[in-house]
């Protein structure tokens, strides 16, 4: 009986003895998997003196799964190049777009599109290239008309609404930017992207894994669905298996891979005691959230009031980040704050280019008031500045024109190209490591020259401190999975709340 090559992966998960003998073709398909420069697929002539060599490999690895009708995700660390192998790929196909008059589709977080328009231009300006945006009738042209175009680029929030739109169109390949954006099967973007028809499927993403591993299946759902029969067999699989079976498709590269090629990198962790006053706020808020989440876990309330616990959280990392967040008329000061201030001088003071990230967009506003009292010039960004506006403000801070970037984390944690940065400053932390390691890359990426300083700030003997070590412990299961032997990740659940709140 002779399988399909997927078919013959699944099998090749089972000991069956001699019952099986694979054919020529699986063999055949694994050996160019694990050696695609051994394929005849030539670097286009323009990128060539550009790539590196990982990045070369990167390209073949995706020219070679396009050559068998395969999907796949390329998983490379944050900085590494994921787009430049995109544009290199989307290149050498570039005849078969124009024939068959089928465009290669990319969608991303809305914050990125003209970030890959401009990438575009810059690297492959030969390439026809149209934004879907606008008015529902103008995208409804755009879609029509998307046979006279290289590429067409749009958002996962407009995907979604014109998911109806996209329905009879073909496109020769359709890459997927921040693929955790459908980590969740069952969302919209989720069934948008599956919906899409496409000769071939990637997904981008250097978090494939956040917090479970149904999240990689979700992905592998939309990219290549063959891979697996479905969610439930997919679960009862071990990690072990997933990890073979996933191997030749899923392609990830750490900065430790290709080291040599990027400059060091320095974490720091600075803590802070909080203020005397900024404590009495702190303490009393403390003691009041930890009764109502005391009275909810004996009444086993928990889950239906988890959101309520997880906003009291969020009120006690304000009150860390500076009691102005909370306390409305509040005229005192934080000792982070006065901290952050201290290191903005030391940085200026040493000729340092800083990239500032907060959560909380009131919290930059009450830096930002703070700079422009002293006289202090800087870039602001957050989740409503318009597309290319982000990308023309980025081009003039790499230029040098400002040395302070302050940004909103979830609205500029991915995406950005901000090299002309050496320090990170994470001013608040993140439940999940993954987004904050996204904000550092904006800076420690390909095109770096010097060192670049990641300093973390904390406030001791607080929520962040449990939260800090919570971090720790979900770094991470995509290692476990993709670089087994690591401890698995986990989300917030009761136990690690009575932790954090030490009840």
């Amino acid at each position: 009986m002779k399988l399909p090559v997927a078919a013959g992966l699944r099998v090749m998960d089972r000991d069956l003895g001699d019952q099986v003998q694979f054919g020529s073709r699986l063999k055949e398909f694994m050996e160019n998997l694990a050696h695609p420069e051994h394929m005849d697929f030539p670097v286009p002539a323009r990128l060539a003196p550009i790539l590196r060599d990982y990045q070369k490999q990167g390209y073949l690895w995706m020219k070679t799964l396009a050559s068998y009708r395969f999907g796949g995700i390329l998983a490379d660390d944050m900085g590494l190049g994921k787009t430049l192998q995109s544009i290199t790929y989307i290149v050498s196909e570039l005849q078969a777009i124009r024939e068959h008059k089928q465009p290669v589709m990319i969608a991303a977080p809305a914050s990125l599109i003209y970030n890959w328009k401009n990438e575009l231009e810059k690297f492959a300006p030969e390439l026809t290239t149209v934004i879907v945006d606008g008015s529902k009738p103008d995208r409804l042209r755009m879609i029509r008309e998307h046979h006279a175009v290289d590429v067409l680029i749009t958002s996962y929030p407009l995907l979604r609404m014109d998911a109806d739109m996209y329905s009879e169109r073909h496109f020769h390949t359709f890459i997927m930017d921040e693929a955790q954006a459908f980590k969740n099967y069952a969302t919209q973007t989720a069934h948008a992207v599956k919906a899409i028809n496409a000769r071939h499927r990637f997904a981008l993403t250097g978090t494939p894994i956040e917090n479970s591993l149904e999240e990689l299946w979700s992905i592998f759902d939309v990219v290549f669905p063959e891979l697996f029969q479905g969610r439930k067999a997919f679960n009862e699989l071990s990690r072990e298996a997933i990890a073979r079976r996933i191997r030749p498709f899923l392609l990830r590269r750490v900065k430790a891979d290709v080291l040599a090629e990027l400059p060091e990198k320095i974490e720091s962790l600075h803590t802070s005691e909080l203020l005397t006053e900024q404590k009495k706020l702190y303490v009393a808020f403390l003691a009041k959230l930890r009764a109502e989440t005391v009275k909810h876990l004996s009444e086993k309330q928990f889950d239906k009031n988890r959101i309520k616990i997880l906003a009291g959280l969020t009120r006690l990392r304000q009150l860390c980040c500076h009691p102005g967040l909370f306390v409305e008329g509040y005229q005192g000061s934080s000792a982070k704050f006065e901290q952050l201030m201290e290191l903005i001088e030391e940085s200026r003071s040493a000729g340092k280019r800083v990239l500032l990230f907060s959560q909380f967009t009131e919290m930059l506003g009450i830096i930002g008031r703070e700079l422009g009292a002293q006289g202090i010039p800087f870039f602001y960004l957050d989740g409503q500045t318009p597309g290319q506006e982000r990308v023309e403000m980025c081009q003039r801070f790499n230029e040098g024109e400002r040395d302070f970037f302050l940004i909103s984390l979830k609205a500029g944690g991915t995406g950005l190209n901000l090299t002309g940065a050496d320090t990170v400053i994470l001013y608040d932390l993140w439940w999940n490591p993954a987004v904050e390691d996204q904000a550092a890359s904006r800076a420690h990426r390909m095109g770096q020259k010097n060192v670049v300083q990641v300093i973390r700030l904390v406030s001791r003997g607080t929520v962040e401190d449990k939260m800090y070590e919570l971090q720790q412990r979900k770094k991470n299961l995509i290692e476990e999975v993709i670089q087994p032997g690591q401890e698995s990740s986990s989300t917030l659940s009761e136990e690690e709340i009575r932790e954090i709140l030490a009840i």
